[in-house]
């Protein structure tokens, strides 16, 4: 753990979340067992860390009633249900698109299902973030889901955005509000700092880049 990891955690430690360290991916899975227990309902927010970890899998073990928004053959309206089943969940799993060195959490969502639950709803909410995520401070969280975050998203998610295109905001200024595409992907943003419910918020760090 270097030190700009270690000084992250203290700052997110005294801001009432509890911060965790593992070395590489693949021990990941290991960890979440034990912030989980068997028979939780568990959610998850959209995350490529948490498939590149190997969460989704872990979920669909059957050691959970797992509330999956992956499930084949859902329709808008299941889609729909699964968002607000989320809220009543024991554990709510994601990422987070930036942490601070001074201890915040930085997020931003096309529907605002995802940071919604972070905000308020699942007794507890577990995040497994890379270190290539950490930032200074909020401007530096800002400008990375613009120019880093956002841009692969809507690859991935295949959206109609001058991020998109060109993999980079329209406009590269921590101000500025977005583009006018309603494929966007940057719509609602939440910013976490101290927490009145300590240890509601759970973050494991990864010694290593995992998603985006």
């Amino acid at each position: 753990m270097n030190e700009t990891v270690e000084k992250t955690m203290k700052a997110l430690e005294k801001n009432n979340m509890n911060a965790y360290y593992v070395e590489k991916k693949e021990d990941v899975v290991p960890f979440l067992k034990k912030l989980l227990n068997k028979g939780d309902s568990v959610a998850v927010g959209g995350s490529m860390s948490l498939s590149q970890c190997g969460a989704i899998e872990l979920l669909r073990s059957g050691d959970y009633n797992f509330i999956d928004r992956y499930k084949e053959g859902l329709s808008r309206d299941d889609i729909e249900k699964v968002y607000r089943d989320s809220f009543f969940a024991d554990a709510y799993l994601c990422s987070s698109n930036a942490v601070t060195e001074e201890g915040e959490l930085y997020n931003v969502d096309g529907n605002a299902n995802r940071i919604a639950a972070i905000a308020f709803g699942p007794k507890k909410v577990i995040m497994v973030v890379g270190i290539n995520k950490i930032v200074k401070n909020i401007d530096e969280a800002v400008l990375r889901v613009k120019n880093i975050a956002c841009p692969k998203n809507c690859v991935r998610l295949s959206c109609d955005t001058f991020c998109k295109a060109k993999g980079h905001c329209a406009v590269n200024d921590s101000s500025y509000n977005g583009c006018g595409s309603n494929g966007r992907i940057c719509c609602s943003r939440l910013i976490c700092d101290m927490q009145r419910i300590k240890g509601r918020i759970n973050i494991v760090f990864v010694g290593e880049n995992v998603g985006y």
